[in-house]
């Protein structure tokens, strides 16, 4: 194993990825539970693209913007998919400098294309319940697409020198990262050299879109429950607050973990290597596989359509 600096001149040929440490024995088995997991993300979120491209009634802004987090979450589960079944049943732990940098581009600029598509539906639940009459006019397809369009460029503007700033260091010592994939906060430790602008990028980074949209996300909120108790019925106040269920729950399942994450890497130096390793599969997994199972049970249009699409 490599003990100096290496590189660019100075660049490793490889970083080596980690399953679960202690548990190497166990892989094979714990393999199981996170190839189902894969799946039921994967099917999970291929039925609600599939649903919604296929029924024209479910052609509205909450659907489109639906498919959008359905396909951002199959997107992270297939980036991760190879590199952690990989370790898990053959013990696969190499992984090539620009592979790895790839990973980490779209596993990054993925996370936070779906904090700005949560932000996006927290937008259109606002418009639906606090401008209902305006709604149709306000979230027209075209604004939709453009809104789409600005997230997705929102992300990959700002992640995308991210490789190119990890490429430019020297890396020595192990190169063993704690994950079963790439994360730029985990490489950049490995550099020999000082990595201050990499983490004060990195923190702006995170500010700028998972700090911002998540304030914005409960300021609409704070506006919905204003509107929401100024209706004088009960029932009516129930059935608006009902329609905002599977977003709250898509918006704690994904920030949570993340924010976790991120304070663990940053602030957590004496923090057991597991609780790390736990909330990374937490953090990647977890949102992926849970929405379809959320917006398929609480969202009864999609509901009805996956009951129906089985049954027959």
């Amino acid at each position: 194993m490599t003990t100096g600096p290496i590189g660019n001149g100075s660049m490793p040929s490889t970083f080596l990825l980690s399953g679960i440490p202690g548990l190497e024995h166990m892989h094979i088995w714990i393999s199981l539970p996170l190839f189902l997991m894969y799946l039921v993300s994967i099917l999970g979120n291929c039925t609600i693209l599939f649903i919604i491209k296929t029924e024209p009634s479910l052609h509205e802004p909450m659907y489109l913007f639906l498919s959008m987090l359905a396909l951002t979450d199959l997107g992270l589960s297939l980036c991760t998919l190879p590199t952690v079944l990989g370790i898990f049943w053959v013990g696969a732990r190499d992984i090539g400098h620009d592979a790895c940098f790839a990973q980490l581009f779209f596993i990054h600029c993925l996370s936070f294309l779906e904090s700005s598509v949560l932000l996006s539906m927290a937008f259109d639940r606002f418009v639906a319940i606090c401008r209902p009459l305006h709604y149709a006019s306000i979230l027209t397809h075209t604004v939709i697409g453009r809104i789409g369009l600005a997230s997705l460029g929102r992300s990959v503007a700002l992640i995308f020198p991210l490789p190119f700033m990890l490429k430019r260091f020297p890396y020595c010592g192990s190169l063993v990262l704690s994950h079963s994939y790439c994360l730029h906060q985990e490489v950049m430790k490995l550099a020999c050299a000082d990595i201050k602008a990499n983490s004060i990028y990195g923190m702006f980074v995170i500010v700028s879109t998972v700090g911002v949209d998540s304030l914005l996300i409960l300021f609409s909120y704070a506006l919905i429950l204003r509107t929401v108790l100024s209706i004088a019925s009960q029932t009516e106040r129930l059935k608006a607050l009902n329609t905002c269920v599977s977003h709250i729950s898509a918006v704690l399942l994904f920030y949570t973990p993340m924010i976790g994450l991120s304070v663990i890497h940053r602030f957590g130096k004496q923090a057991p290597h597991m609780v790390q390793v736990v909330m990374g599969f937490v953090y990647l997994l977890f949102p992926p596989v849970m929405n379809p199972i959320v917006y398929s049970v609480k969202t009864k249009q999609i509901r009805d359509r996956v009951t129906h699409a089985f049954c027959n």
